[in-house]
């Protein structure tokens, strides 16, 4: 067994972004052609919306349960390799389905094991960042977690320029998947044990957090709410016919440029500004709908970019303040209440915003800014309450 280096957490967090950069491109890379495919495959308007949405949900809910046995066991790297396995290699069996049913189920069971792993995998990320600042540690690990994001539909949109089909673009993200898995066993064998970063095992308690742990969830929850799922965009761009099908995944790929970028400036400015970067990013970001959903070609563009911005944030400092708000013997147990209610809110959202795209795009739009804006003043008390604390 290897000497752990405690000097070196800015190697373990680029092991961990790794990871996350094939992970993405695997399953990313299948998200930006979700919507499409279920299409194909019969899937109505509300059937893409309401499986979004209860995928998401699934993917968050099931967190506050794995956070809670990581924190009870402290089987951080079981948990997470576990996760992982089930997280990547349901990806590419997608391209054996024929029927939009069974296509869902793999979509879920996709986000199952997502559930799994990340609660344990932040809370040793947290602990790795806080000895180079939670901003820039969680902002470094997205960056590089977005390059795969962006990586992914650009490799679905060269399996479509080659004249490939679904079957074929599903498939080929079993590379990338394998990448992963291979990447965090030597992370696992590299850093066997989670003592290198101070955690210990615990008996986890319902007390603990603070009145403004529960206002900043309820905050960035709603913001989740008012976000709309790509595969619901990437559904309208299909049905409305004025993005072609190549385009989809680049549309998607740009995005998560974007939210690479943004993650990384982000990430650095909330280590010297804290929430006031968050509150911008909410005011920016609250754009995308009626550009996404009314614009032609360049309007769909920009508002893939607010999008993109809004995602950046999302996973990079709306993680990062929640080490700011819990205890730190209780990081895998607040990421998993995190996730969950988070989790809750984009399924509620994303179901009410499928809906309303059947009925009303304006009604969609409308919606989802009030939701997004309405997350300001509460996100302006936890901004007040912790600079006070």
């Amino acid at each position: 067994m290897l000497k752990i280096d405690s000097k070196k957490p800015a190697f373990f967090i680029i092991l961990l972004g790794l990871v996350s950069l094939f992970s993405d491109l695997t399953y990313e890379g299948a998200r930006s052609i979700t919507g499409p495919f279920l299409l194909t495959l019969g899937a109505s308007s509300l059937v893409v919306g309401f499986i979004a949405g209860l995928g998401e949900f699934l993917g968050y809910g099931l967190r506050i349960i794995s956070g809670w046995i990581t924190d009870k066991t402290g089987k951080y790297w079981g948990i997470i390799i576990a996760g992982y396995l089930i997280n990547l290699l349901s990806v590419p069996a997608l391209a054996l389905v024929g029927r939009w049913e069974l296509a869902v189920m793999l979509l879920f069971i996709e986000r199952i094991g997502k559930a799994i792993r990340t609660p344990a995998r932040d809370a040793l990320l947290s602990h790795a960042a806080g000895k180079i600042g939670y901003g820039w540690g969680f902002g470094l690990h997205e960056a590089m977690d977005q390059i795969g994001a962006m990586l992914g539909p650009l490799m679905i949109a060269l399996v479509f320029y080659l004249q490939g089909g679904y079957r074929e673009a599903f498939g080929v993200l079993l590379i990338p998947a394998v990448l992963a898995i291979s990447i965090l066993m030597i992370a696992r064998f590299l850093y066997p044990s989670p003592s290198y970063l101070k955690i210990k095992t615990i008996q986890v308690k319902p007390e603990g957090f603070k009145k403004v742990y529960w206002i900043y969830l309820i905050a960035v929850s709603l913001y989740g709410a008012g976000y709309a799922d790509y595969p619901l965009i990437a559904y309208h761009f299909k049905k409305v016919a004025n993005i072609s099908e190549t385009w989809i995944p680049v549309f998607y790929a740009i995005a998560m440029g974007v939210d690479a970028l943004a993650a990384l400036f982000f990430g650095y400015l909330f280590d010297k500004k804290g929430f006031s970067v968050l509150l911008f990013s909410v005011i920016i970001s609250s754009g995308f709908a009626p550009l996404c959903f009314l614009g032609g070609f360049y309007g769909a563009v920009l508002g893939m970019i607010l999008w993109g911005i809004g995602m950046g944030a999302q996973e990079s400092i709306i993680r990062a303040a929640v080490t700011l708000l819990v205890p730190q013997e209780k990081r895998g147990t607040g990421y998993g209440v995190f996730h969950t209610t988070y989790g809750f809110f984009w399924f509620l959202g994303s179901t009410i915003l499928g809906v309303l795209y059947h009925f009303s795009v304006y009604a969609l739009i409308t919606v989802s800014i009030i939701l997004q804006l309405s997350a300001i003043p509460l996100l302006l008390k936890v901004k007040k309450t912790y600079t006070q604390s």
